[in-house]
């Protein structure tokens, strides 16, 4: 009688319900010991199944778009000798066996070692001819067929581990993607085409109007038990950080940033600071460079209107605004908040620096209401106080533009004749490319470079 026994998937890393995207052997294949069975691909990963034992495969107890899990029985197979195993070979035809087979002991399951993504050639595109091409069907056997179809089912989308990755980091949900090559095989530009629609707003799916995500779904959030790996603590996020993640989580998605770098020569403007600061000292008021930095980024936005606007849900329509109104970010013991002064144009750099100051203590204080938060129309997130060099601050929809300010330092500047020391400061201006182009962004970090080297122009 034919000793039949099931291969099983052994220890995969304490993942669950892992989906099968190949099935690398057919019913009638004479398998060895560890030869993979099925692929699966994890959110990290992609990894075979080995056998468990060697001999023929009587039975596949999964498909193409299943999933498994450690434990779950993924074929049976009826064991060959010690002979047998040794001289079995991937993919090779054998009739059943004609009598009882010896027993072996039992050995442990072996371990499934994760493959990377891009390290391996795409066996699922060319499953169908290689199978057809190949495969025999056992004796007693019906005969295998393979079709696009019943290999590549709905709910697993047909293409490489390659363009899973490359999907998977750009949040866009496979399933929602139209492959172009034969048998519907979506491809690296497939996906790339797919994001510029959605961009567009061309490549909205089913209730993507009410997420507001344009066709771009995310994957479910990896669970890790990392008590597993040491001690841990958990600790709640504060609330603030909560409703900012979301938002920054859409605005990144969503908003095509590019980030343009420049500096500004401050030297003159620090003196400056310092000089009004020493005269206002009885009276106490306190000039900070972001006074000067938010009335300079009204006059560039006068200059540059496309920069004071919002793009609508449809990416159609471009709203220009007619008033200035700049938000700042503001650092708080439960994260960053980002109150707005209203009216820059009108008011003086005093009277600015006055209201940030005020609006970034009611921020420490948890006292700033909605409307001190709303109605901005350019966003500022100065690091200056702390460090820095450069960096990419997220651009705050509906506003398509935020101006990051790094700290200042003295650098050797050419003037033609030698080297100054100047001080100078890192600017870097993220902006949402569906509206505003790189030539637009240079002049716009520019021309504000020109007013904060010589606040004079602020008054032409």
């Amino acid at each position: 009688m034919a000793d039949l026994k099931e291969s099983l998937v052994p220890d995969i890393g304490g993942y669950d319900d892992v989906p099968v995207i190949e099935v690398l052997v057919a019913v009638g294949d004479t398998v060895a010991k560890d030869q993979g069975l099925v692929t699966l691909e994890s959110d990290k990963a992609t990894m075979e199944v080995p056998s468990a034992h060697a001999g023929v495969v009587r039975e596949l107890r999964v498909k193409v778009g299943d999933t498994l899990s450690e434990g779950g029985v993924v074929a049976v197979i009826e064991a060959a000798g010690a002979d047998a195993d040794a001289e079995a070979k991937p993919a090779a035809k054998a009739p059943a066996a004609a009598g009882p087979v010896p027993v072996r002991a039992k050995e442990p399951d072996p371990v499934v070692e994760p493959v990377a993504v891009g390290d391996r050639p795409d066996r699922l595109a060319q499953a169908s001819i290689d199978a057809q091409a190949s495969h025999a069907p056992a004796p007693g056997q019906p005969p295998v067929r393979f079709e696009a179809d019943a290999l590549i089912p709905g709910k697993v989308p047909y293409a490489s581990p390659a363009v899973r990755l490359f999907a998977r980091e750009l949040g866009v949900d496979l399933s929602r993607v139209t492959g172009t090559e034969k048998g519907g095989r979506i491809t690296r530009e497939d996906v790339q085409k797919f994001v510029k629609g959605a961009l567009a707003g061309g490549a909205a799916a089913p209730g993507a109007a009410a997420g507001g995500g344009a066709g771009l779904s995310l994957l479910p959030w990896p669970k890790v038990d990392f008590s597993k790996f040491g001690e841990i603590e958990e600790r709640p996020l504060p609330r603030i950080k909560k409703i900012s993640g979301a938002n920054l989580a859409r605005n990144w998605a969503m908003i095509p940033h590019v980030t343009q770098h420049d500096d500004a020569d401050i030297t003159e403007l620090e003196a400056l600071r310092v000089a009004l600061n020493k005269e206002n000292e009885k009276a106490g008021i306190k000039l900070t460079m972001l006074a000067f930095l938010i009335k300079a980024s009204a006059n560039a936005l006068k200059k540059f209107p496309d920069f004071n606007a919002s793009l609508d849900a449809s990416g159609e329509t471009l709203t220009l605004k007619k008033y200035f109104h700049i938000g700042f970010a503001a650092d708080t013991p439960n994260g960053l908040v980002v109150p707005v002064v209203r009216d820059v144009d009108r008011k003086g750099v005093i009277q600015i620096a006055q209201e940030t100051g005020e609006l970034a203590k009611k921020a420490r204080d948890g006292k700033l209401g909605p409307a001190d938060m709303s109605g901005g129309c350019f966003s500022i997130s100065s690091l200056g106080g702390i460090g820095g060099t450069a960096f990419t601050p997220i651009v705050n929809a509906p506003e398509v533009a935020i101006l990051g300010v790094s700290k200042s330092s003295m650098k050797p500047v050419w003037d033609g004749k030698q080297f100054q020391p100047r001080l100078m400061l890192p600017l870097s201006l993220s902006y949402d490319h569906r509206v505003i182009d790189g030539a637009a962004a240079a002049r716009f970090t520019a021309y504000l470079a020109q007013l904060l080297a010589d606040m004079r122009r602020v008054l032409l």
